[in-house]
């Protein structure tokens, strides 16, 4: 069986690794003329480790990763209003949150491919599919004939306009700044992780290396903001010298050309994945705000479930049937419930940021471990 992933993301190479160790004819192909090492930093939680471990890749990926002792919610002053302690998911699934460069991660995944797997410049511009067969037309005239498309081309997917052409994108009321920053000259804990919700914006402290961190900066404003896209680290540093340390410090050392500045948007969930031989997955199905660190998790557990039910003696359109039942409900919880904590976390009225804060505080442990089991307990 020929397969054609359309999409060198993080889902694409992941999906593209699963299905080739099962003996699959796998070809990406990415509308990019060039790999190049963009993007900041990245979790990938116990969920997504546990497929990766399966995959054979966890040693790489926790030598060029970091491991962080506990990642804590506090406000602008630093308080503490909830913290995790990464040693309990090690515990309970043998394997647990680690933080890397998501330019390292993708780099690992690529030379896991075998020879002759990704074709660059390959922009999507049509596909077909009958009884038979698909293809896939790219931009520079050639024509892909394949078994099955499955499409992890991100949020702005070709497969999935023409499939679905009323999915909806959605800004999610706030734009964020990210960027690795080398803070060897700051006093940081690295081994601490956090994020700081406060009234001007919310800011999260991740720890990837012992001499890196990669951080963003989530502030409500309205989409595409011409003033933001001219902001310079000094001018953000500036804008939030009434946090707490580190926070200004870590802003003022960076380098400007390392900054990424992208509005928050998602896909309002979509009722459905499986269009006959053509699978939406990764972002094109999913994409989700990221405030449970859960996008490219997802993208991976897509991945490890697709190796679940897919064998050479099983049609494609059920397989994909298959998926898309077990894809379906939970994805659109993630995108739901991730949506909602950001509007949560970009509170800027004090008197509700007060409600809140305590809230977060005094939330009973039960809850948050049911929401620790709802995301790391998945089976592949």
């Amino acid at each position: 069986m020929k397969i054609a992933i359309i999409g060198a993301g993080i889902g694409g190479l992941t999906t593209a690794i699963a299905l080739q160790q099962k003996g699959f004819d796998v070809k990406i192909f990415e509308s990019a003329s060039e790999i190049r090492p963009v993007g900041a930093g990245i979790v990938l939680a116990a969920n997504a480790m546990k497929g990766l471990q399966i995959l054979g890749l966890q040693d790489e990926i926790m030598a060029k990763g970091h491991i962080v002792d506990t990642f804590s919610i506090v406000d602008e002053k630093l308080n503490t209003l909830s913290e995790v302690y990464a040693k309990r998911f090690f515990e309970r699934y043998g394997i647990g949150n680690f933080t890397i460069a998501r330019y390292d991660l993708h780099h690992i995944l690529a030379n896991k491919l075998k020879p002759e797997t990704l074709f660059l410049g390959k922009q999507v511009i049509d596909f077909e599919q009958d009884e038979k067969s698909c293809s896939v037309t790219f931009i520079d005239g050639s024509t892909e004939i394949c078994d099955a498309i499955i499409a992890t081309d991100g949020i702005n997917s070709k497969i999935r306009q023409k499939l679905l052409p009323n999915a909806q994108k959605r800004y999610a009321g706030y734009t964020c700044w990210r960027a690795i920053t080398d803070v060897r000259d700051i006093d940081c804990d690295f081994k601490k992780a956090f994020e700081c919700w406060g009234a001007k914006g919310r800011f999260g402290f991740v720890p990837i290396s012992d001499t890196h961190i990669y951080w963003f900066l989530c502030v409500n404003t309205s989409e595409q903001n011409e003033d933001f896209k001219h902001l310079k680290a000094q001018d953000l540093q500036e804008r939030f010298k009434q946090y707490a340390f580190p926070i200004p410090q870590v802003l003022g050392a960076t380098k400007d050309e390392n900054i990424l500045l992208n509005d928050i948007v998602d896909l309002k969930p979509i009722k459905q994945f499986a269009f006959g031989k053509v699978l939406l997955a990764g972002d094109a199905a999913h994409a989700t705000t990221p405030n449970m660190g859960q996008g490219a998790c997802q993208a991976i557990e897509d991945a490890m479930i697709l190796r679940k039910y897919i064998s050479n003696g099983k049609s494609i359109e059920s397989v994909f049937t298959d998926f898309e039942t077990n894809r379906l409900p939970r994805t659109t919880e993630v995108v739901n419930r991730s949506w909602s904590i950001g509007k949560m976390a970009q509170l800027e009225n004090p008197t509700l940021i007060k409600l809140r804060n305590l809230i977060v505080r005094y939330t009973p442990e039960s809850l948050s471990e049911k929401q620790y089991k709802f995301l790391y307990e998945v089976e592949y």
